[in-house]
């Protein structure tokens, strides 16, 4: 008896996680060929693997674990830019809405590219070391930038256990630094690092309030508050924010009337389709707190406190690429990170965040009237959790 019904196809994929992410790995040409293109075909393949649109909110249909810091798909590719290993392409699927955004970066899961560029054929093998360091040349496709990843190998294959301890990540595994260049030459889609020309600025958020803000596009677009002027203290973590709706609502409007005034939007009405960016992340000076695993965290051990949103949530740990954001802002005397560190220059923090504590640098210098930032540097660790195929519906795109 024949059925309606088309079987389900299978699709060779990865399941890594990569920093405080985790998400889905693909070979660009291992995927169907109408996904091998940008477009409808390609998102519709993403959001049914992943398990979106769930009006539940679950993604129980899927590998999504219902956290924007999982419902993350990659693609990757041997480069076609010049001295550059790999091509990858992020995408942020949407957990309750069919819309995968590509409008930025993810910069934990960068953490698990050069490893998936090694074992998977994208790195030529003449590059690869019996034992040592490889550095992978990444570019990001999303964003137009050089990543370098320097990957350790053992015996020929990517090191993947380690001592390597990272707070939001339960168990220890291999270190993997990760060097972010230019992260802010010329901005997002050519604007500049500060698209106001300001390092701070007042924000008119209509039916909240007027808020000095760092606009900054470095890493990844963000929108920098204090946290006293908005009400916190700075030592939040995920529950005092994800419950409380009319606070989302109100992280949400900052977030809008953000990306008008940085340039990302013409319309406040278009922040509803562009919901990977820009961030937005509150600042405060140290204090003591306990982290969200029950670890206290000493004033004395951070520079400053950071907590940022994404996807419409407070994030359990801190996006990578809002790590270079901060690490920058921390960098260039004036922004509102660089004085909730304290001020003055410096090249390195350690910022507190709710699941702990993270380092990251960056080498800011002043020219022709302008910051410039050559690099900003951080360490993750990545690891393969699962590989094989992930199976989709033959009809659902």
């Amino acid at each position: 008896m024949s059925t309606p019904f088309p079987p389900q196809i299978k699709i060779p994929a990865t399941y890594m996680r990569g920093g405080t992410s985790k998400g889905i790995f693909f070979k660009l040409d291992d995927l169907p060929a109408a996904a091998q293109t940008p477009g409808a075909a390609r998102d519709r393949i993403l959001l049914r693997v992943l398990g979106s649109p769930d009006p539940y909110g679950k993604q129980i249909d899927g590998l999504g674990n219902a956290s924007s810091s999982t419902s993350k798909a990659v693609i990757l590719s041997k480069s076609a830019e010049p001295d550059h290993d790999v091509d990858y392409l992020f995408g942020q699927v949407s957990i309750d809405k069919p819309f995968v955004d590509w409008s930025g970066n993810c910069g934990n899961l960068t953490a698990a590219v050069g490893a998936f560029a090694i074992s998977n054929g994208l790195v030529d093998a003449a590059r690869i070391p019996s034992d040592g360091l490889c550095t992978v040349r990444i570019w990001q496709a999303n964003i137009r930038k050089t990543i370098i990843a320097h990957v350790q190998i053992t015996g020929g294959q990517v090191q993947e256990t380690g001592d390597f301890e990272l707070d939001g990540v339960t168990f220890p595994a291999a270190e993997v630094q990760i060097e972010f260049l230019d992260p802010a030459d010329d901005g997002e889609e050519g604007g500049a690092m500060f698209p106001t020309g300001n390092l701070v600025d007042e924000l008119e958020v209509p039916g909240i309030g007027t808020f000095p803000v760092t606009l900054i596009n470095a890493g990844i677009p963000t929108i920098f508050l204090n946290a006293a002027d908005i009400g916190y203290q700075g030592t939040e973590l995920q529950e005092h924010i994800n419950s409380d709706e009319q606070a989302l609502a109100k992280f949400e409007t900052i977030r809008a009337y953000g990306a008008l005034k940085m340039g990302l939007i013409a319309d406040i009405s278009e922040a509803a389709a562009r919901q990977h960016t820009p961030k937005v992340a509150f600042v405060a000076a140290p204090q003591d707190y306990v982290s969200s695993s029950g670890k206290p965290v000493a004033a004395a051990d951070v520079d400053l406190l950071v907590r940022a949103l994404s996807m419409g949530k407070l994030h359990h740990a801190m996006m990578g690429t809002a790590a270079v954001a901060i690490g920058t802002a921390a960098a260039i005397p004036g922004t509102l990170v660089n004085l909730a560190a304290g001020g003055g220059g410096r090249e390195a923090v350690r910022f507190g965040h709710p699941s702990g504590t993270l380092r990251v640098g960056a080498q800011a210098k002043l020219e022709n009237g302008e910051w410039k930032v050559t690099k900003a540097i951080m360490s993750r660790s990545a690891r393969v959790i699962m590989e094989g195929f992930v199976r989709v519906p033959g009809d659902c795109f």
